[in-house]
């Protein structure tokens, strides 16, 4: 069961690309696109790619990164401040 939205805040500041994608490695597998809780994936051209808004309401859970096998999705946690926070309470 997901986190109630209204439980997630996102940080004021710029997180930076936190996710790319290097398409000539992507196969189109769709992997990506099934394991990411808020459907931030879709297909362009016959390769996976993140949308643009994406920085704005993404969970950082790197599901998308953990599940592609051809190190097409490069994840690196927002800079240091930035991001999303998870309140309990």
């Amino acid at each position: 069961m997901g986190v109630p939205y209204e439980q997630l805040i996102h940080k004021e500041g710029d997180p930076g690309d936190f996710i790319k994608v290097e398409r000539e490695k992507c196969i189109a597998c769709k992997k990506c696109l099934i394991a990411c809780p808020l459907n931030l994936w879709y297909m362009d051209d016959g390769k996976a790619n993140i949308r643009e808004k994406y920085k704005e309401i993404c969970l950082e859970c790197a599901s998308c990164w953990q599940v592609c096998d051809y190190g097409a999705i490069i994840f690196n946690y927002p800079k240091g401040g930035t991001g999303v926070v998870f309140k309990h309470g």
